[in-house]
């Protein structure tokens, strides 16, 4: 079941953590979360999954910062959040969706225990530009089942910021192991 806004604002402080907290984005099933100011673009035009990928940080500026279709572009949230006992899943904001603008590629599903600021895999439809700050995604909650272990030191456990694929280490492990 997902968590009503009343029951995530009961858990806030103890089981659910949202920094900086406000409770005018508090909604009847979600929290809606802000866009940081800075993007991470990759530098290559050909990514490799089995190599670390350069890429740099563009800050979008006050006045907006306009982002480009066929383009990959990293953002994080300007919150923090940590979980236990529930799942915390990411989608984008229908208002940000209307204008074309993609949120997540593939990783809106957090893992029970998750700690730290949320990757954003943005890209969109058509230009748009955008401003820092901007509440751009909402997060939910469901309630989990049964026994579990909870995710303590996977490889963007605990981040500070925008969180490049590390996708080569999984074929770093995957070496080791055989």
């Amino acid at each position: 079941m997902i968590l009503s806004g009343k029951e995530i604002q009961r858990h806030i402080g103890r089981e659910i953590i949202i920094e900086p907290y406000n409770p005018a984005q508090l909604n009847p099933n979600s929290y809606n979360l802000t866009i940081h100011n800075e993007l991470m673009v990759y530098d290559d035009a050909v990514l490799d999954m089995r190599k670390p990928n350069k890429a740099s940080i563009i800050t979008i500026p006050e006045h907006g910062l306009l982002l480009q279709p066929g383009k990959l572009y990293l953002g994080r949230t300007a919150e923090y959040t940590r979980t236990d006992g529930y799942v915390p899943m990411l989608e984008g904001r229908s208002s940000v969706g209307r204008l074309g603008m993609c949120i997540h590629a593939t990783a809106g599903f957090g893992d029970v225990g998750f700690a730290g600021y949320w990757t954003l895999e943005i890209f969109v439809v058509q230009p748009l530009i955008i401003y820092p700050g901007v509440e751009i995604c909402q997060i939910y909650y469901h309630t989990l089942d049964g026994d579990y272990d909870p995710y303590t030191n996977g490889k963007y456990q605990n981040n500070t910021g925008i969180q490049a694929s590390m996708m080569y280490r999984d074929f770093e492990r995957s070496k080791n192991n055989a």
